[in-house]
């Protein structure tokens, strides 16, 4: 009999792994997929040569995860690459406002009306950085508070709703790049702890960027998984599970997968029929002919580059995929360009690039043409550069990762309570009602994102009850 199983090898699923089997913990793996990835794969989607990465690309949260630091994963072939600036948020005029590594470069971008503003904003937390990510991304009770104090301000700052902490701001500009950073977990704007979405991104870049892995966000996965096996455990790929009784024996289980999916597969019938999930998205990797031609010199060599033209842009965008039930006319766009500091990623002088916008759960039109008309206003020769597309909406992005119900990245809302309490209204999130049954997935604190602290945070629960029995 083993210790542990995990079910699926995302990030999550194999951090859990890992931190059981350094505790001595006899630990497999199992995965429904021919590779270990999850969220974080690398494929060749469009044309021979161009690398691409299906979801997560640029990982903020990877490079300040407390569990990850704690991991030799450079060890195991892990090598961080910042391009120049981590973000940028261009505007129709030409001009952009930059999330740099420095914060007197962001502010400066934003204009001297609100200069000093975001520097009072993030400048008290930065010091205490460490401790802070330790603290929000272990909660609710895996650890306690290390600085409670600095947890207390940041939670005053971030718990309210974006659209309070943004008036802070005087102009638009520092006002929409904030508003694009809460957008990247499908969050209605004026959602309770908004603000805090927001600051935790700003925080990460300046303390340690929004690097991308070399090779592709493959080579994350698969340094955990090539550590798990240096511990002794056992990773499984094609194996699907559809009942427990699939699994080998074991004394715990381990799932990263949706909370609706645990309940299907461990037979805990309607436990979890209560948990909400968000909008899709439809997302589009590109191979190019060359650099994507922006107006705005900043994004050419920022890494990550937002799209929305002024924060009320982005709020309708928002609420048409999320409240209204309908694909916006001008979507927000979250894009990603990795050639610019890794040029291993498609043949020589070639690129590639991924954009995706946000559309109702389940959604089966097309969305190309939205995205690529709101990539000419601030790219116009884009489309002359296109070599080559793939295009995935929610059903297609649900087959690849079957956590993505209705082609929800996140696996759940981020909205209302549940952007802190997931899957359950529960201080013991990471256990279900099975007591050798427990979940690790994205659907737990501290949420969505390629961190594995949901992995590391679970797995504490499981070691402790193995401990108790």
């Amino acid at each position: 009999m083993l210790d542990v199983v995990v079910v699926g090898a995302g990030p999550n699923g194999l951090t859990a792994a890992v931190e059981l089997a350094r505790r001595g913990f006899s630990t497999a793996v199992f995965e429904a997929r021919g590779t270990v990835g999850g969220g974080a794969r690398t494929e060749e989607l469009t044309l021979p040569g161009f690398r691409h990465d299906p979801c997560s690309a640029a990982h903020p949260l990877a490079v300040n995860s407390p569990a990850f630091r704690a991991l030799p994963l450079e060890r195991y072939g892990l090598e961080w690459l910042h391009p120049e600036l981590p973000m940028a948020h261009p505007f129709p005029d030409g001009t952009a406002a930059v999330l740099a590594r420095s914060v007197a470069e962001t502010a400066a971008s934003f204009g001297a009306r609100d200069a000093g503003a975001y520097r009072r904003l993030v400048q008290p937390f930065l010091p205490h950085w460490d401790t802070l990510a330790r603290d929000f991304m272990s909660l609710p009770l895996t650890a306690l508070p290390r600085d409670p104090v600095t947890l207390a301000r940041f939670g005053l700052a971030g718990l309210p709703p974006s659209t309070w902490l943004s008036r802070r701001f005087r102009d638009e500009r520092a006002r929409t790049l904030f508003a694009g950073l809460v957008a990247h977990v499908m969050a209605p704007l004026g959602g309770f702890a908004t603000g805090a979405v927001g600051l935790v991104f700003c925080l990460a870049a300046h303390a340690r960027g929004w690097p991308l892995a070399r090779g592709g966000s493959q080579s994350i996965s698969d340094a955990l998984a090539a550590y798990l096996k240096d511990l002794g455990g056992a990773v499984h790929t094609d194996y699907e599970v559809k009942r427990l009784d699939d699994l080998p024996p074991a004394r715990a289980y381990v799932f990263d997968t949706s909370p609706t999916a645990l309940a299907r597969i461990a037979g805990l019938g309607r436990y979890y029929d209560s948990y909400r999930y968000g909008p899709g998205v439809f997302k589009i990797d590109y191979a190019l002919d060359g650099p994507v031609p922006w107006t705005a010199e900043e994004a050419r060599t920022a890494g990550t580059v937002q799209i929305g033209a002024d924060t009320k842009e982005i709020g309708n965008a928002l609420r048409a995929a999320s409240r209204e039930g309908r694909a916006p006319e001008r979507p927000f766009l979250i894009t990603v360009q990795p050639t610019v500091v890794d040029p291993t990623r498609a043949p020589e002088g070639k690129h590639v690039f991924w954009a995706y916008g946000h559309v109702p759960a389940g959604w089966d039109g097309d969305l190309t043409d939205a995205i690529e008309r709101q990539l000419e206003r601030f790219a116009p020769g884009f489309r002359d550069r296109v070599l080559a597309r793939a295009t995935a909406g929610p059903a297609q992005l649900a087959v690849r990762n079957a956590n993505y119900v209705g082609g929800d990245i996140a696996t759940g809302a981020v909205s209302g309570l549940q952007i802190l309490l997931r899957p359950k209204l529960t201080l013991f999130p990471y256990h279900t009602p099975h007591p050798a049954v427990f979940i690790c997935s994205s659907a737990t604190p501290p949420g969505p994102g390629v961190h594995g602290m949901s992995g590391h945070n679970a797995a504490k629960a499981v070691w402790r009850r193995l401990r108790q029995t």
